[in-house]
């Protein structure tokens, strides 16, 4: 950069034209919504009818755009009072879940730039944007706000990086795993927090509560903007949030609402090509695509379990169950399976959050009465539910530390996932690969995540994976069915025959 470019760039941060800007822009409307009004005003004030227009329209590739229809539905939500909220608030927080391409982060951060100049309400105040956790991500969004300026107006800013100083009002982005300095601020009036549902879950609720406890302090804007990510994930937990109790407006916005306006019906058509439409475009809470499993072998097994009631269980079928139980903040996953037909058919999928240790002990027990189960997998590390587990089944407690082969004979199996869970994880994936799983769509969480099951090296991540204890328990429930030593075109998945004479003897010694 040369001195004179250095000095025309000081000049633009605090000389006369971003003086005359902000005189430009001072009391403007950020938009006129009456096409005919606006049209009225354009033609008296020369271009100077509105925010939008002084600093240039949105461009999408190159092509100006005005504000649509559902980018009014944001404004009003932020500026008019919600009569309808049972809550009789008056807190401005939002969350919008919507379809990407939409433009709805464009719009907020163009929002944001109005504020600041259309009157003095925002001076000695900050405005925040957090991203993901990612330095980059914070500068890029700067860097697109300060570009609003750049083109039309040709106005540039000295500020660092992730700083914008604009009529006295600092506008800062942070990265989500260094909120230090969003901990502290003084007045912030406007939180954006951009695509929040793919923040990390452990930064997720800590990024909602440092922002959520400026509400008493300084009042401010709280808006969250996301594509749906996973289930379960921020977004998840707001939208199950009763009515009456939840502090978000909730706005969603799936693709319909920029269907010939920002998407053309040939860009959509397209779109559904991926098979992260669902998720991009259709709000669905899908997670990454996963890695471990094809989708047309998901989409098979669950052509399979078209075919069976998991409410009906087979009287003369092997079952077993696979329990993860809850383990710190994880949730306590079953699957129960049975073989019919060739066939390994799910009859029971969930996890449960927050379980109380004897409730879950009890719902166990019910599982085993109803669908008659003589085999459980389950999760070594928590020996003091297996032990229950045994004495309410009427098993030795011990009985897991005698001779290796009395293994198959044992009701209650506990496995050591630090030495097996590869293993485990490459026996799922041949079953399914080799069509023996068969899955009722009813099993909607088991489905999400299979498809979203992400794995390096053959162990599983459970960060990127939804609903990562239930595929923990399906992986330990598909671990009785092993294969022949047949060749590949007669493999067939089998169970451990019993043997009675054993049986009868184990029985007289855990008498």
């Amino acid at each position: 950069m040369t001195f004179k470019d250095l000095q025309k760039l000081v000049q633009s941060q605090s000389g006369p034209e971003q003086s005359q800007l902000l005189q430009r822009l001072r009391d403007k409307p950020f938009w006129i919504w009456n096409k005919e009004v606006h049209k009225q005003a354009d033609i008296k004030t020369k271009g100077d009818c509105c925010f939008n227009h002084i600093i240039g329209l949105p461009k999408k590739e190159n092509t100006e755009k005005p504000m649509f229809d559902y980018e009014k539905l944001l404004y009003d939500s932020l500026l008019i009072p919600d009569f309808y909220n049972p809550l009789k608030h008056t807190f401005k927080l939002k969350g919008v879940k919507k379809a990407t391409g939409l433009g709805v982060t464009e719009f907020f951060l163009r929002f944001m730039a109005w504020l600041c100049p259309h009157n003095n309400n925002y001076r000695n105040s900050q405005m925040c944007i957090v991203t993901g956790p990612n330095q980059e991500l914070a500068i890029k969004l700067i860097k697109r706000m300060k570009s609003l300026f750049e083109d039309k107006v040709g106005i540039t800013f000295a500020n660092k990086e992730t700083v914008l100083e604009l009529n006295g009002c600092s506008i800062e982005a942070y990265p989500s795993n260094h909120l230090d300095a969003f901990r502290s601020l003084t007045n912030p009036k406007f939180i954006l927090l951009d695509e929040a549902d793919f923040f990390r879950k452990s930064e997720q609720e800590d990024v909602r509560h440092v922002s959520e406890r400026y509400i008493a302090k300084s009042d401010p804007f709280i808006v969250m903007v996301s594509t749906p990510y996973a289930s379960d994930g921020l977004f998840d937990r707001i939208e199950k949030e009763p009515e009456e109790t939840c502090i978000y407006k909730r706005i969603l916005m799936d693709y319909t609402y920029g269907l010939d306006k920002i998407y053309t019906k040939e860009e959509i058509e397209k779109a559904k090509i991926s098979p992260s439409f669902e998720r991009e475009y259709n709000l669905k809470y899908l997670g990454a695509i996963g890695n471990v499993f094809h989708t047309k072998d998901i989409d098979a097994a669950i052509e399979k379990g078209k075919l069976y009631d998991p409410a009906i269980p087979n009287t003369y079928s092997q079952k077993c169950m696979g329990i993860d139980p809850a383990y710190g903040s994880s949730s306590f996953g079953i699957v129960v399976t049975q073989f019919v037909d060739g066939q390994v058919q799910i009859m029971h999928a969930e996890e449960y959050k927050r379980p109380d240790f004897n409730e879950m002990l009890q719902k166990v027990w019910d599982l085993l009465m109803k669908y008659s189960i003589e085999k459980v997998m389950i999760d070594g590390a928590n020996p003091s539910f297996i032990k229950s587990l045994k004495i309410q089944w009427g098993e030795r407690p011990d009985y897991e530390n005698e001779k290796k082969e009395h293994l198959a004979y044992m009701r209650v199996v506990p496995v050591s996932f630090a030495k097996e869970h590869k293993e485990m994880l490459g026996h799922c994936k041949m079953l399914l690969e080799r069509g023996y799983i068969a899955i009722n769509p009813a099993f909607d969480k088991l489905i999400t995540s299979l498809r979203t099951a992400v794995a390096e090296e053959n162990i599983l991540d459970k960060e990127s994976t939804s609903y990562a204890d239930i595929f923990d328990a399906y992986r330990l429930a598909l671990k009785l069915y092993q294969f022949t030593n047949r060749t590949t075109e007669d493999d067939v998945p089998i169970v451990v025959k019993k043997d009675k004479n054993q049986l009868s003897q184990r029985s007289q010694r855990n008498a």
